[in-house]
């Protein structure tokens, strides 16, 4: 069972993890994840953070779900 692996600090930020967010697993060809790793670090931004602001502007549900959940 994964919820017992690791301290428990951990698995408090596991379960709270998995509580208030969803997963999604992306792909991209091959030497796509080091072009987009140089343009977040040059913009100073996460790759998860640009996901999430791309996403938001395509898709304004999106941000809304997110500003309701603060």
């Amino acid at each position: 069972m994964a919820e017992n692996k690791g301290n428990s600090q951990t698995r408090a930020k596991n379960k709270y993890n998995a509580k208030n967010y969803d997963s999604l697993r992306i792909v991209v060809v091959k030497g796509g994840k080091a072009i987009i790793k140089q343009y977040t670090d040059k913009e100073g931004k996460s790759i998860n953070g640009l996901v999430n602001e791309l996403l938001e502007a395509e898709i304004p549900e999106l941000k809304s779900l997110k500003d309701n959940n603060k």
